[in-house]
């Protein structure tokens, strides 16, 4: 047996024990430090969002809708994208309402990259500034791999949840690290509990949650970085609005309900009351539900009982496969 075999296997044997021992005598004062920091300091350190300049993708429903709302009652000027503007121009109307000095709509799509700089470019145009970039645009699609006619026809849920946020947040930070800004994300619990037939959407925001961590490190302390990672919530998502079969997007609100079951929907509102209040507090990651957080720990420390729950939930939900969900 070679020298390298031996400190190999040493390693093999030794590290996982030290580690491991390290983790007890650790994890806990870290746990209590924690706890009083974020309880006791944090909720009292709160950025002031006066007269700064939020911009949201996704914002003519659903979480992105709510977000606009709940800035806007902090005073933050926003600006506001998506492909809907009759939409959009009925937000914009609300926000005003709400106490927002100032929003600019910009109607664009955020798999091109020429829109997401333009859209950028108008926001700095127009405020001079710009101090988050709400990164909320996504879609899902709901299907079993083996489900999917087209391989192609899924392209979109990673162009929009993955390379949209990408191509916006590389057009922002130039902008952001002039104010000390802040990027928010909105990835999925689904990253750390990964339930059947959510293959792709899986997988677009594992990307997104990797990438932005990633990137965390690189930007600090310049611009910060806020991942959010919301439950099953009351939007266009859970009534059935998904990518279809042709790479369209369809409607299949029975599939959907098939699917949630008996999970608990929270509201919107709620859901982006508590993103926000995280981001301003400064949060690095922001659970809501929080037991979805409980989930990711109890994945990493008993992965069967999780595995085997899914499996659980999809032998006795079967996919309707005649309904041409993607």
């Amino acid at each position: 047996m070679t020298m390298d075999v031996l400190i190999h296997k040493f390693m093999n044997v030794v590290f996982p024990a030290i580690l491991f021992i390290l983790l007890c005598i650790t994890f806990p004062p870290y746990l209590l430090v924690k706890f009083l920091y974020c309880n006791l300091v944090r909720p009292f350190i709160l950025e002031d969002m006066t007269g700064k300049v939020v911009l949201i993708t996704g914002a003519s429903s659903g979480i992105g809708e709510q977000l606009v709302y709940d800035y806007a009652r902090r005073g933050a000027c926003l600006v506001l994208v998506a492909r809907r503007m009759k939409l959009l121009e009925e937000v914009k109307e609300r926000a005003l309402e709400l106490g927002c000095p100032d929003v600019l709509v910009v109607c664009a799509d955020i798999t091109k990259v020429e829109d997401c700089k333009h859209f950028i470019d108008e926001a700095v145009n127009h405020f001079g500034r710009l101090d988050h970039l709400v990164n909320n645009a996504g879609i899902i699609s709901l299907c079993p791999f083996e489900g999917v006619s087209n391989i192609r026809n899924v392209a979109p849920v990673m162009d929009v949840n993955f390379w949209g946020a990408v191509y916006a947040t590389y057009a922002a930070i130039p902008h952001l690290r002039k104010s000390k800004g802040r990027i928010v994300v909105i990835a999925s619990p689904i990253v750390w509990v990964m339930g059947p037939r959510l293959s792709f959407y899986a997988a677009s925001k594992a990307a997104v949650t990797i990438f932005f961590e990633s990137l965390r490190a690189e930007l600090d302390p310049d611009v910060s970085v806020s991942i959010a990672f919301p439950g099953v919530i009351k939007t266009e998502m859970t009534k059935g609005n998904h990518l279809g079969k042709e790479g369209v997007m369809e409607v299949d609100e029975e599939s959907m309900t098939l699917f949630i079951g008996n999970f608990p929907v929270i509201s919107a509102e709620l859901c982006a009351k508590s993103i926000v209040k995280g981001v301003c507090r400064g949060d690095r990651t922001i659970a809501e539900p929080y037991c979805f957080k409980i989930a990711h720990f109890w994945n990493v420390l008993c992965p069967e009982i999780t595995h085997w729950f899914f499996w659980w939930l999809n032998a006795i939900k079967p996919y309707k496969r005649t309904s041409g969900s993607t």
